[in-house]
């Protein structure tokens, strides 16, 4: 069997935890800051975890994670 490749854009988007879940980066923090309010902009710091429903979705594009 040849390797599996990765999705390139899943691979940039996506990490696996240790215990098999979806780590990704909070949405909306691209661009139009301004009309955003201070409270989502600190909420949406750092990195969340996907739910299962999506998270099995992206688990197909990151096949030997």
């Amino acid at each position: 069997m040849p390797k599996l490749k990765t999705k390139s854009g899943a691979k940039k988007r996506f990490k696996l935890t240790a215990t098999g879940k979806v780590k990704c980066a909070q949405a909306g923090k691209r661009h139009g800051m301004v009309k955003r309010t201070n409270k989502f902009i600190r909420n949406a710091r750092g990195t969340t975890t996907l739910c299962e429903a999506d998270a099995r979705i992206v688990k197909k594009y990151l096949p030997y994670g």
